[in-house]
């Protein structure tokens, strides 16, 4: 399912160019050509609670609040996706939000609420109301006879404009745009919807989002729901790898615990831990080497236990690819200490 989602993401970001472009940007964060931290979290959130990934969501909470979102915002945004993936979801991202803040206030942090939604007016009907936001949407007369769906189920078309967009897009909390940016993350998250992602990619453009934009934002959806994690950019690896992190270190629990994917050739840099590290392979296959030392296999199964202060690395064959879990110890120590890379001469002189 995860590829065939990251497929039809992949495919839609190539379409994206084909739709026209409206640079009426008032209902965006910010009019740039790139999308702002606090718009980055909003995808990550929605896809995350739309996938029910729970464990990564928290991380996204926490970082959505760091980056400047309100709780009310994010609450909003949680709220609006129920409309897209359901009550099920939607509830348990509530939830899960709640002991994010629990644990920050136990952390002594107090997070901004921002605003609360205002009084809607309830003139004239909600239906009425709900095509009149609708046409703004679509820029499209939503004054003809019903076809499609809305003529086969008559009730879904009076659902879907008196409650998602009236009861739901009429609160202020977010803006139209914002909204957007919830509703395509959640439908590409769950996937088999691309003719509404695509309608809303149009609607997306129409509020002010640029191509450039919208493909961030499935680039975004696609890295957020890669169960390899975030693709690592730092210059203390060579080659491709992926780093999703299980346990950040804290005043209780002494160590980062995290998951890490190299492809074939991907390495780390020589370095150090000062506290130790424990390495736990699950899947392929590589190397380990201590300076000074010859470079030892390790493969799925394998358990390499680094003593603090040896220098070392870890990596992947050159045929195949290494996962493994790296624990690293005694945080309080410091962290990595990085002493150079691994040269390709290096690299290439193990015995195969």
């Amino acid at each position: 399912m995860l590829k065939l989602i990251i497929k039809t993401l992949t495919g839609v970001v190539i379409a994206i160019s084909c739709f026209s472009l409206n640079l009426n940007a008032q209902n965006t964060l910010n009019t740039g050509n790139v999308l702002s931290l606090k718009e980055q979290s909003i995808i990550s959130i929605s896809a995350l609670t739309a996938k029910g990934d729970l464990l990564k969501l928290k991380t996204a909470l926490h970082d959505g609040l760091d980056r400047g979102l309100t709780i009310n915002q994010i609450k909003e945004a949680i709220v609006h996706l129920y409309a897209y993936c359901g009550f099920p979801r939607s509830i348990r991202g509530l939830q899960t939000f709640m002991e994010v803040l629990e644990e920050r206030k136990a952390r002594g942090i107090y997070d901004n609420p921002g605003t609360e939604a205002s009084p809607v007016n309830q003139e004239p009907s909600k239906y009425e109301r709900g095509k009149k936001i609708l046409g703004e949407l679509t820029r499209a007369p939503q004054n003809g006879p019903l076809t499609g769906y809305g003529a086969f189920a008559p009730a879904m078309d009076q659902f879907l404009k008196e409650h998602l967009f009236a009861d739901i897009f009429e609160r202020d909390v977010l803006t139209y745009a914002q909204r957007e940016l919830v509703t395509i993350s959640v439908i590409s998250a769950i996937g088999g919807a691309d003719p509404m992602l695509r309608s809303h990619l149009a609607i997306s453009q129409n509020l002010g989002w640029t191509p450039g934009q919208l493909n961030e934002a499935l680039d975004i959806v696609k890295s957020t729901l890669d169960r390899r994690g975030d693709k690592i950019n730092s210059s203390n690896f060579s080659g491709t790898a992926w780093l999703q992190m299980f346990v950040n270190n804290d005043s209780l629990f002494n160590a980062n615990i995290g998951n890490v994917t190299f492809e074939p050739k991907a390495r780390t840099n020589w370095h150090i831990h000062p506290g130790g590290q424990i390495l736990l392979v699950t899947d392929g296959s590589g190397y380990y080497q201590e300076k000074g030392k010859a470079a030892q296999r390790i493969q799925k199964g394998d358990v390499v236990k680094i003593a603090p202060g040896i220098e070392h690395w870890h990596g992947g064959s050159p045929e195949t690819g290494l996962t493994h879990i790296a624990i690293s110890l005694n945080t309080d120590k410091g962290g990595a200490v990085w002493t150079g890379p691994v040269t390709d001469e290096e690299f290439n002189s193990i015995e195969k």
